[in-house]
């Protein structure tokens, strides 16, 4: 084997060695990235079916209702234009209140009911992930156009 053909064989070599890391790396995300999705999204089937996936928006009022077991809570998540019923097992997070910011993990099973593993309350009054914002504030001017009537922009932290 020349010196030539050995070099482009160490390069074939390390560039498979590259495109198998990269591969797995990918693979390895896939099942691990969790992506944010809002109730009009879900709605509009735009999350993914079978998959697990967060949620978010303003837990809707009135809508938090628990079972006698005390650990089993279902409650509404809205983004002022959709809403979408959720199911979860475990304690909730002190923040965790109607009318305020909230993300849930989880996935929709075959009842079409989000079941929530993980729910996540904001951290502070004034904070709301700027995707739930833009979600909400574009919610709320979908249904001004529509005749609705529209509240105040809900705050960013920057």
């Amino acid at each position: 084997m020349t010196p030539r053909q050995k070099r482009l064989t160490w390069i074939v070599a390390g560039v498979a060695l590259v495109a198998a890391a990269v591969g797995l790396v990918l693979f390895a995300l896939k099942n691990n990235v969790s992506l944010y999705f809002t109730p009009t999204q879900v709605y509009n089937k735009e999350a993914p079916q079978g998959r697990n996936f967060r949620i978010g928006g303003l837990v809707e009022e009135g809508s938090v209702k628990r079972q006698i077991d005390g650990l089993t809570v279902h409650f509404n998540i809205t983004d002022t234009a959709q809403k979408m019923p959720v199911v979860y097992k475990g304690i909730l997070p002190d923040l965790f209140k109607e009318g305020k910011g909230v993300v849930a993990q989880g996935k929709i099973e075959a009842d079409g009911v989000f079941h929530a593993e993980e729910v996540l309350a904001k951290h502070d009054e004034n904070y709301m992930p700027p995707e739930a914002t833009d979600a909400i504030n574009k919610a709320e001017a979908a249904k001004a156009s529509a005749g609705g009537a529209s509240s105040a922009e809900y705050p960013v932290a920057k």
